[in-house]
């Protein structure tokens, strides 16, 4: 039980020396934390644009919604009256439900899809105050001498770098592959 102690004692310092080493060799690079949503929640003109979104969202999905229960009410009046209806006369009201809610479902499509309405209003509002913060972060790295700023918002993730440190050109040398 003894000898396992000194063991463990030797591994934890050397470990601790390794770490001391590796923290001093990378001490020249200067780094620090940021906090993006942090510093975007105490923007008003941020919360103001997040106001628009929602309300835009709500009037958009209102509008869906009442559509859909357009075509359900449709549906049901169609399901009571299938019996007495012709086949042509069923054939017209299946396909008036079902362009009813394709035009429905094409709505919702444009504008919550992908590069829909909501997207578009997005970029709109929102891009411009996230490029701000980022000009800013950009600045004060420059400024103070950061060479990595690290926001910790979502995850840590790499907000800024500066270029001196990517080393990919170097990396892909060591590929074989030539350059283009």
């Amino acid at each position: 039980m003894g000898f396992k102690m000194i063991i463990m004692k030797k591994a934890l310092i050397s470990l601790l020396i390794l770490l001391a080493v590796a923290t001093g060799a990378n001490a020249q690079q200067h780094y620090c934390i940021i906090d993006s949503k942090y510093m975007l929640d105490k923007m008003s003109d941020y919360k103001d644009a997040q106001v628009k979104l929602d309300n835009l969202s709500k009037t958009w999905q209102d509008e869906i919604d009442t559509r859909m229960a357009e075509v359900d009410k449709m549906y049901k009046g169609y399901q009571a009256e299938k019996p007495m209806l012709s086949d042509d006369m069923r054939n017209k009201r299946q396909d008036e439900i079902v362009a009813k809610e394709k035009a429905a479902k094409d709505l919702q499509k444009q504008r919550f899809g992908y590069e829909g309405d909501l997207f578009k209003k997005r970029q709109e509002f929102i891009k411009p105050i996230q490029d701000r913060l980022f000009n800013a972060v950009q600045k004060m790295a420059s400024s103070k001498g950061f060479d990595l700023v690290l926001d910790k918002a979502g995850g840590i993730t790499l907000f800024y770098a500066d270029p001196k440190l990517d080393k990919s050109d170097d990396v892909f040398k060591n590929t074989g592959h030539k350059q283009r």
